[in-house]
């Protein structure tokens, strides 16, 4: 009996464009960062929340197991070819959205996509985004309208780029690009 691979052709080349294109998209929230960090550090929430993005997309698209993550891994690449210094962070935010989403999806056992289900996943990303951050940052440095700025920033910038992935990810759905192909025989 023939194994069957663990993505298609189809599959692993849509993953592969989504990644590039969020990837692109990474690597320029990668470059304004600093600036961002700089002025407006109650705003970093915003710039951070686009990288949810690739597992939203790709999961909106193929509802199946892995291909958040595939895509994360995919995107942090390309995002690296645009800012190479800051790889590791690439694919550790990567690896850590990715898990996320795929742990939320995996709790539903890849069963239910509402739209639910992708603001839960944004919601813990945006907690746990916020936590990590307020701990390696001196938050208390700022006034006190900024700090509370950035922990709602925090959560609902990945809420807002999820609603936006999950437009792209309709209209791709609609435009047959999740279409199972017939398999020759």
């Amino acid at each position: 009996m023939p194994r069957h691979p663990v993505f298609s052709t189809r599959v692993l080349l849509v993953c592969a464009a989504l990644g590039v294109a969020t990837g692109l998209l990474g690597g320029v929230a990668g470059v304004v960062t600093p600036a961002v960090i700089a002025f407006a550090p109650w705003a970093y929430g915003a710039v951070l929340g686009s990288h949810v993005l690739p597992g939203i997309i790709a999961q909106q698209v193929f509802r199946m197991p892995l291909v958040a993550l595939l895509t994360h891994v995919l995107a942090a690449l390309v995002a690296s070819a645009v800012n190479p210094a800051w790889i590791w962070r690439f694919l550790g935010t990567a690896l850590l959205f990715g898990a996320i989403q795929e742990g939320v999806a995996a709790l539903t056992r890849y069963r239910a996509w509402g739209r639910w289900r992708f603001y839960v996943s944004a919601v813990v990303i945006g907690i746990v985004v916020a936590g990590a951050v307020a701990l390696a940052a001196d938050l208390t440095v700022l006034p006190t309208w900024a700090q509370i700025a950035y922990f709602v920033i925090s959560i609902l910038g990945p809420v807002a780029w999820t609603a936006a992935g999950l437009g792209v990810g309709s209209s791709l759905r609609r435009a047959g690009v999740a279409r199972p192909t017939l398999h020759a025989r």
